[in-house]
């Protein structure tokens, strides 16, 4: 199974970007992981919220295929311990499922037609995090739930 994560706008503080390299690297040894970084919509400042989300959701759709397993990283979406994250990434790593497609949308969450077309989504938390902060978080909580399904001691009880 690969693991994508799909994001709108580039990181820009060094220490997120190093901390996002360091997980994508040991990531490495348990499942192929690619983080996408699309560019923001250009002309933002003009458009509404809503014009903005849709343009979003028109560009994420481009790297979407259907027969990808879409979460969106949501502050609606369930709660998961890091444990109960586990095992949802390893129910379908086993179910035979190709990719498996996590998406941090823009500023102003999704459009409409990202949130139609996704088939979960889950909260990394109660608390409000900038974008670039969730990048780095999910991708250690990926880490973590690889470490969790082998039965290595990264993560403690």
């Amino acid at each position: 199974m690969k693991v994508k994560l799909l994001c709108i706008g580039k990181t820009d503080a060094e220490f997120i970007v190093q901390g996002i390299r360091e997980y994508e690297k040991r990531l490495k040894h348990y499942v192929s992981y690619e983080s996408v970084y699309i560019p923001d919509v250009k002309n933002s400042k003009s458009l509404t919220e809503n014009q903005q989300k849709d343009k979003e959701g028109e560009l994420l759709k481009s790297y979407l295929k259907e027969s990808d397993f879409v979460v969106l990283l949501d502050e609606r979406g369930k709660d998961y311990s890091s444990v109960e994250f586990s095992k949802f990434i390893e129910k379908h790593m086993i179910s035979g499922l190709k990719s498996l497609v996590f998406i941090i949308g823009g500023p102003y969450g999704f459009s409409k037609d990202i949130v139609e077309l996704s088939n979960a989504k889950i909260s990394l938390s109660k608390m409000t995090f900038s974008h670039q902060m969730v990048r780095m978080i999910f991708v250690e909580q990926l880490y973590r739930a690889m470490t969790i399904i082998k039965g290595e001691p990264y993560h403690h009880q």
